[in-house]
């Protein structure tokens, strides 16, 4: 921990106040430290806790004995900042809207969690706390797969509640991510005499029209609807402007329903672009939604009765897909809108919010 210079987090405050603390404090993915110096800090002053930490991963855990455990768990980290910092709140009351960076992904939910995890020495199950780092890049450095690999006993539960935002709903399950690039070679030429050469780029016109011809499909699994996406998100090629390019690559990114497993979605980009050299670089399963488990039935029961609405489909990755590798149901839910998350304009209801904290307490307490 840094000691004097740590943020100071106020737990049994106004929620507002703290869900804005915790967002004031810049955690682009790779400087959590000081947000999770913090966040260790504050939770060490609760004795009903017990708290771990491994780099920026910090684990708070009730040990009352009770006959379940469960694991509610957010990450730290955010995307770069847009000038979106510090966050301000336009409106009053429960009308309110809090602004900034990480209101919504994910630093309400943090906040949510936080607060419950101060208030409930006594609580229905034994309780697992997990704020981690490293969610918003590649699936290599998460802190919470980390965790899984190192501590597995540090996340160990009966079933999981990740406090992604889902506008205050409960949604389940989460597609998969998958990332390839499509390599295409030229021959590098002086660009007076480009019929001397092949232009790599060029070459790429071919790789861009299958995916603008390409249509995604929607596909149900377990009476959730995941909507699939397979777009181009990165264009690289060339090494000067006086140079026929030899070398360009396309980057893409597949966002497949849970039904699928890495390998099938590997081999769905592969047949997309036969003929060509892709290579994936990045992959991680979905989770389908699992509602059916008693545990998630009974969470869903509580939540909805406070909350309203329907269950619906994670269309994004989250961490709800490790814990499903491990066999252990979960869930999705949270205060703001995921559209909104990573937007320059990103904003969160303060309704939303307590509306959180108020179904959660109720489930944690049942």
């Amino acid at each position: 921990m840094s000691g004097a210079s740590t943020p100071v987090l106020d737990l049994r405050g106004d929620l507002v106040a703290l869900t804005r603390a915790v967002c004031d404090v810049p955690s682009v993915s790779g400087d959590e430290a000081t947000l999770a110096d913090a966040v260790e800090t504050a939770l060490r002053a609760y004795p009903h806790l017990e708290v771990l930490r491994d780099g920026d991963a910090v684990v708070a855990r009730t040990r009352l004995g009770r006959g379940s455990r469960v694991v509610v768990a957010g990450h730290l980290d955010t995307v770069p900042l847009a000038d979106n910092l510090p966050t301000r709140v336009e409106g009053e009351g429960d009308d309110a809207v809090v602004w900034g960076r990480g209101t919504v992904d994910m630093k309400a939910g943090v906040a949510v969690q936080l607060a419950l995890a101060a208030e409930l020495d006594q609580p229905a199950h034994d309780v697992t706390w997990v704020f981690y780092d490293h969610e918003e890049v590649a699936a290599d450095l998460n802190g919470l797969g980390r965790l899984v690999r190192d501590h597995p006993d540090w996340v160990a539960c009966d079933f999981a509640v990740l406090c992604e935002p889902t506008d205050g709903g409960l949604e389940g399950g989460c597609n998969g991510t998958l990332r390839a690039e499509v390599r295409l070679t030229g021959v590098a030429a002086h660009s007076a005499r480009a019929w001397t050469g092949r232009n790599a780029i060029h070459a790429a016109g071919e790789v861009l029209r299958r995916l603008e011809a390409y249509e995604p499909a929607v596909v149900e699994v377990d009476g959730l609807e995941y909507r699939e996406g397979l777009n181009a998100v990165l264009v690289s090629g060339g090494t000067a402007a006086n140079v026929i390019p030899d070398s360009c690559v396309v980057t893409v990114n597949y966002r497949f329903a849970p039904s699928r497993d890495v390998a099938e979605a590997t081999a769905h980009v592969q047949e997309l672009f036969a003929g060509y050299d892709v290579v994936v670089t990045d992959a991680a399963p979905g989770a389908r939604p699992g509602l059916q488990h008693p545990a998630a039935a009974a969470f869903a029961d509580v939540v909805l009765a406070v909350t309203g609405g329907v269950p619906a489909a994670k269309l994004g990755w989250t961490d709800v897909a490790r814990f499903s590798a491990l066999g252990v149901p979960a869930v999705n839910f949270g205060p703001g809108d995921p559209l909104l998350a990573h937007k320059d304009d990103e904003r969160c209801p303060v309704a939303q919010i307590h509306g959180s904290y108020a179904a959660l307490r109720a489930w944690l307490t049942a």
